[in-house]
């Protein structure tokens, strides 16, 4: 099992930024990567980004590409999401998520259907 806290959402004028952190517990070394994911009200959870455990690399979706950074402490288990440059569509709850399967060091993982533990969720609102 691994557990999964998301922390550090909140409100903020657009153009303001906030940083998002994960912090995992439980059996972490069996993990390959690690995602986060947005929902917002009436829309289907989205990818936003994901990072390779070992390795570092990165992916990110397009609509945050420039804006969010994604990055890992291995020796906390945290994983962290810095958004700068804000816009109200940003507003979600944002979810970290984490992938135990193996193949996640060849494939990245855009869906959520590949991640096997959830955080509960972070609101993050972003003001016009």
């Amino acid at each position: 099992q691994v557990q999964l806290v998301e922390s550090g959402g909140g409100l903020v004028q657009t153009g303001g930024s906030l940083r998002l952190s994960c912090a995992a517990s439980g059996r972490t070394f069996t993990t390959y990567a690690m995602g986060w994911f947005r929902q917002a009200p009436g829309k289907e959870r989205e990818f936003v980004a994901t990072i390779r455990w070992t390795t570092g690399s990165t992916l990110y979706a397009n609509s945050v590409k420039g804006r969010f950074t994604i990055s890992r402490d291995n020796a906390k288990n945290t994983v962290s999401l810095q958004m700068n440059s804000l816009k109200p569509e940003d507003s979600a709850v944002y979810y970290c998520a984490a992938d135990r399967s193996i193949t996640a060091i060849t494939r990245w993982g855009t869906s959520p259907g590949l991640y096997d533990y959830w955080g509960q969720g972070t609101q993050v609102t972003v003001s016009s």
